[in-house]
């Protein structure tokens, strides 16, 4: 595949969550293959589900460490405070100066969600001056019978001239996945894009698409919130979950026929967002629907 120096120059660029900052010379320290990178950062965090599921499931033989150490006092989920790969890498620094390593004790690990360990890794892989970007959509390959709301990345691999998409949020088995978690298949992701149109056309019955609030939502009122994300993270500013486009923000009951055909035209420029690069970039531009955010600090009048 031929890229466009401009789309490659943008994707090593950076934005408020994947700037480096004082950490840049330190980010370019790290290992520069993807594998030990993925398992150097997974060796950092854990999952919210993982510190609430305890010693059993995924972590039964104790891969992500033992979490009856993880202190009682600490924060069960720290998404709401630490947003950027700075703010990520500062903390992991406070917790444990010999910064990030294998043997970071449970104590000693930040529990965040895949966000934020694709937020940190894009940063990482651009201070590196590796194009990369965060992707958000649905992952089959957690449950048989649903996807599940899921962030990724994507990395340009300059000798094969591609992107390789990869999943650093876990330590698993290919023999369980049935691929490389490092070069996954095309195909083994629910693109948020493509999960959008399939609802929307009845092609997929959108019950299988679950967005992990808790409440059961699925189907359009799941994959709307991952438009937004995808479209956001293409444009470097990987916001999280409790941000969305104001005009949506719990009004998805309101929304009308001409909003989801809108959204129709977004998610169809997003199924190849290279080569619709320019049209996404005056979307960024001009659709100011589609970016003023709400927030957990900003609602609809601060807007």
């Amino acid at each position: 595949m031929i890229m466009q120096e401009n789309i490659l120059k943008h994707y090593k660029s950076t934005g408020t969550y994947t700037y480096a900052g004082a950490y840049k010379n330190y980010y370019k320290s790290l290992p520069d293959t993807i594998e030990e990178l993925s398992q150097l950062i997974c060796s950092q965090v854990i999952h919210r589900a993982t510190l609430a599921e305890g010693n059993t499931n995924a972590n039964a033989h104790l891969i992500y460490g033992d979490m009856n150490k993880f202190p009682w006092h600490r924060l069960r989920c720290e998404d709401d405070i630490l947003l950027s790969a700075v703010a990520m890498t500062a903390e992991l620094f406070r917790l444990d100066n010999k910064g990030f390593h294998l043997e970071r004790e449970v104590q000693n690990k930040i529990v965040v969600t895949c966000r934020y360990v694709s937020v940190l890794m894009s940063a990482i892989l651009k201070a590196k001056g590796i194009p990369c970007r965060s992707r958000a959509g649905f992952a089959p390959y957690f449950s048989e019978n649903e996807s599940g709301d899921h962030w990724i990345n994507q990395y340009w691999n300059e000798k094969d001239k591609r992107w390789v998409t990869f999943d650093a949020d876990g330590f698993f088995e290919e023999i369980s996945l049935g691929f490389n978690q490092f070069d996954i298949p095309e195909h083994q992701f629910d693109w948020a894009a493509k999960a959008w149109l399939d609802v929307r056309a009845n092609r997929v019955d959108g019950i299988r698409y679950i967005y992990s609030d808790g409440l059961g939502t699925n189907s359009l009122k799941a994959i709307i919130r991952a438009i937004f994300y995808d479209f956001h993270a293409l444009m470097n500013n990987e916001i999280s979950y409790k941000f969305q486009p104001c005009y949506i923000d719990g009004k998805f009951e309101n929304l009308s026929e001409a909003d989801f055909q809108e959204i129709d035209q977004l998610a169809t420029i997003l199924l190849d967002p290279d080569k619709n690069f320019d049209k996404l970039i005056d979307i960024w531009n001009t659709n100011k629907k589609f970016r003023i955010l709400n927030s957990p600090l900003v609602g609809d009048s601060d807007n």
